[in-house]
């Protein structure tokens, strides 16, 4: 079993940063596949980010040179730190680990870009 608690999100104003973090239990965070979605409001969720165990990352166009995501294993944590914010970034962003053959989420953070 895995639990995910992300934190982080809140209000910015457009062009500001974020940064969003995955605080994950159980022994095994090395080895496990972190990720990052979100899911804006009437909309499905998407990905975001991807971090394997030998930390290759890969990110989606969206947020391709804007959105860094990055892992500490010492602390089971993994994070997201979001540049350059638009409004079209508002979202409920949830934290994902595959782990084991099994899948996890978070209960989400809320980011909201407005002026």
């Amino acid at each position: 079993q895995v639990q995910l608690v992300e934190s982080g999100g809140g209000l910015v104003q457009p062009g500001g940063s974020l940064r969003l973090s995955c605080a994950a239990s159980g022994s095994q965070f090395s080895l496990n596949i972190m990720g990052w979605y979100r899911q804006a409001p009437g909309k499905q969720r998407e990905f975001i980010a991807r971090i394997t165990s030998t930390s290759s990352t890969f990110y989606a166009n969206s947020v391709k040179g804007r959105f860094t995501i990055s892992r500490d294993n010492a602390k089971n944590t993994a994070y997201l730190q979001m540049n350059s914010l638009k409004p079209e970034d508002t979202a409920v962003y949830y934290c994902n680990a595959l782990s084991l053959g099994y899948e996890y989420w978070g209960q989400g953070t809320r980011v909201t870009v407005s002026s």
